[in-house]
């Protein structure tokens, strides 16, 4: 699921791009910054978007499983998990002012499209029910901090909150077939 919104993520910014600027190739690609040999793992001329770290939400944390009904057998789903993801977009061009042309194109889309939902973007996978993304302002220990353990030196870059991506386990545990109900209207 998490490959899935991020990919959603970066189409609909390519397609942006290529509206905005004229470009006809992709320019962001989702990925790492730096490879296993400490050398940039993306193109120059484009951007980047890698997850810097992932939380639970636990303000919408669920602690029991999920009971379901399908074909009259009792399905029980585990919790769903809800995840905060950070991502980063960072932005590798040959000319410094070119990197910060499509930072800042980056950053009007997001003000734009601050959150996408399946029934007004069809291209997003029904299974996601709704994406939201938030301008993150890390502090210069914070950047530092990131940078470092990206093992990279520093690029322009903008770093993004994205609330929250549910997962669930669909395999489940299948209860006996519901025959008949009983109540007992009396005990009340």
């Amino acid at each position: 699921m998490l490959d899935i919104a991020l990919k959603f993520v970066v189409d609909e910014l390519n397609a942006y791009l290529k509206a905005r600027t004229g470009v006809t190739d992709d320019v962001v690609t989702l990925g790492q910054v730096i490879d296993d040999n400490g050398k940039y793992a993306f193109a120059k001329e484009s951007l980047v978007l890698t997850l810097v770290n992932l939380e639970q939400e636990t303000a919408s944390r669920q602690q029991l499983p999920d009971s379901q009904y399908r074909d009259g057998k009792s399905i029980k789903l585990p919790p769903q998990l809800h995840l905060n993801l950070y991502l980063m977009f960072v932005a590798r061009f040959s000319v410094y002012d070119q990197a910060l042309k499509y930072l800042s194109h980056t950053l009007n889309f997001f003000q734009a499209n601050a959150a996408f939902s399946a029934d007004r973007h069809p291209a997003l996978d029904p299974a996601v029910e709704r994406l939201s993304l938030d301008l993150q302002s890390p502090s210069y220990d914070q950047l530092n901090q990131i940078w470092a353990y990206l093992g990279g030196k520093h690029l322009p870059s903008v770093l993004y909150k994205m609330r929250v991506i549910s997962l669930q386990d669909m395999s489940s545990e299948i209860g006996p077939p519901v025959l008949t109900v009983n109540s007992d209207l009396h005990s009340l």
